[in-house]
């Protein structure tokens, strides 16, 4: 079969056109800023500089990012805790005179029966009837029990032990390696102390987090904050459930960026230049460094007239040229939120090395085929 060198220029050329329909793997950032600059566009466009950073730090929180509540700060208890409705009493009593009230004949201690603390926060004791104890430390409520027996036992010493019940404790709910209730033996007893208690946090997790539930309130906290801040080990109440989770928060990572997946925060804030870190960094063959985004969703409520105080729009795109140490520095300031696109966009350079590729290839293959036709 012979061809001639018309035809393989002409081979040639209908490789070249293809070139320019080539699928890319990412957005050029001039089409997003076009686009940007189109009066309905449907998002708002915002290069992160030293000067927007400011203003961008006091924006509403994103769609998806997750209330943190304000953590309890932490409090010093007493080591005495204090008998609760649920309770378990036990009174001991010594009587040392001839003439008995309480204890049999041949002895001079009695040990009357354990009693539970009525929801009233009363204990029925012989010969003084209903008797209030809850609120008060086993101590004041020995002393007041004996001052009120002195009365019919001059000589009466008592002996009073509270052991906690349900309305006394904390449950530890899951996520270490001894999930269940702890009973409040003191009103010391913190956040640290009771995962303690429980044996730690599960190991799988990469960045534990703490989910305290307080009556109606719900509080979370990363492990990691709360060991860095001694101020943030608060002190649990009765009825106190804490739990540990891994930490679902995730970012999505694609365009020129070293892999294209979901990727973990696997700290408690994470910054847009660690994200792109942690997404394997820039193509060196593929990305613009001039055009990092970073897409965000914000709901309706978060809206407001001017970008100086919020979004004026749903979707966001945060620009960043890592080129300056300007956009460095910014990138490095730039807080992350659950659900944030980090786009690194396309160098303009590779349609066109794509192009050069595509067109030695082609040379190479006419020159092959007029030797072949030679």
């Amino acid at each position: 079969m012979h061809f001639s060198l018309r035809g393989a220029l002409g081979l040639c050329f209908l490789v070249a056109l293809g070139a320019c329909t080539l699928p890319r793997g990412a957005a050029l950032q001039s089409e997003i800023v076009t686009k940007a600059r189109d009066e309905n566009a449907s998002f708002d466009y915002l290069p992160v500089t030293r000067t927007s950073l400011a203003k961008i730090a006091h924006w509403p929180e994103g769609l998806h990012a997750r209330p943190q509540g304000a953590w309890p700060r932490a409090s010093r208890g007493s080591a005495d805790p204090l008998i609760a409705p649920g309770d378990t009493v036990q009174l001991t009593i010594w009587e040392s005179g001839e003439n008995k009230l309480l204890s049999p004949p041949e002895s001079q201690v009695v040990g009357l029966r354990q009693t539970r603390v009525s929801a009233g926060g009363t204990i029925f004791v012989p010969y003084l009837g209903t008797t209030e104890v809850a609120g008060k430390t086993p101590t004041q409520a020995r002393a007041d029990v004996q001052q009120k027996l002195a009365a019919l036992i001059p000589d009466a010493q008592v002996e009073l032990d509270a052991v906690p019940g349900p309305g006394r404790t904390v449950a530890l709910i899951g996520g270490v390696r001894h999930p269940g209730k702890v009973a409040l033996e003191n009103r010391d007893l913190s956040v640290l102390d009771l995962l303690s208690e429980g044996g730690g946090p599960d190991p799988k997790f990469h960045n534990p987090q703490l989910r305290l539930i307080r009556g109606e309130k719900v509080y979370r906290a990363s492990l990691a904050t709360v060991l860095d801040s001694p101020s943030l080990d608060t002190r649990l109440l009765p009825g106190d459930k804490l739990s540990v989770e891994e930490d679902d928060r995730y970012f999505l990572a694609l365009g020129a960026t070293g892999k294209e997946t979901l990727i973990p925060f696997g700290q408690a804030r994470l910054s847009a230049l660690e994200a792109v870190t942690l997404a394997g960094g820039l193509s060196d063959n593929r990305a613009d460094p001039k055009g990092l985004m970073i897409l965000r969703e914000y709901p309706r409520a978060a809206l407001r007239g001017d970008l100086g105080r919020g979004p004026t729009k749903t979707r966001v795109i945060f620009a960043i040229d890592l080129t300056t140490s300007d956009g460095l520095f910014s990138a490095q300031n730039l807080r992350i939120e659950p659900r944030d696109i980090v786009l690194a966009t396309e160098s303009p350079a590779v349609p066109a090395r794509t192009f050069l590729g595509l067109i030695g290839s082609s040379v190479g293959v006419a020159n092959s085929v007029s030797n072949v036709a030679n």
